[in-house]
């Protein structure tokens, strides 16, 4: 097996300090959140026009050994690769947000599901 190194573009900026206060999903909040991108990676929002966005980021605090759980929807046992559970070999999450406002290195998008300070690993326009 071959290593992967992965590098952060940027933090995204949440109200959530704690795994209990943060939403299961981006539905059930009403929160906008802040994208922070690395000034070295702020050239990578030039053009970026798109009214949505896939953002790819990092839950630090998942375990990594789970790979069976109770899906809280349905209450069913299910395979990691058939939920969309943090808990997961590699804890990569992705989420489809609207774009409120781009200044700078930061932008302003709808609800997200994760900590403050989760670090970002991608931002691709949802076409």
């Amino acid at each position: 097996m071959s290593d992967i190194t992965l590098v952060p573009i940027g933090r995204i900026h949440t109200p959530w300090q704690t795994l209990a206060d943060c939403p299961h999903n981006v539905r059930q909040s009403e929160q906008t959140a802040t994208i922070e991108l690395y000034p070295q990676y702020a050239a990578g929002l030039t053009a970026l026009k798109a009214r949505e966005i896939d953002l790819l980021y990092w839950f630090d605090q998942a375990p990594r050994d789970v790979l069976e759980s109770i899906n809280p929807h349905d209450q069913q046992l299910k395979g990691v690769f058939a939920m969309r559970s943090p808990h997961r070999p590699n804890p990569i999450a992705l989420a489809r947000v609207e774009v409120l406002a781009i200044e700078g290195n930061r932008l302003t998008v709808s609800a997200l599901d994760c900590l403050d300070g989760t670090l970002l690993l991608d931002i691709k326009p949802a076409y």
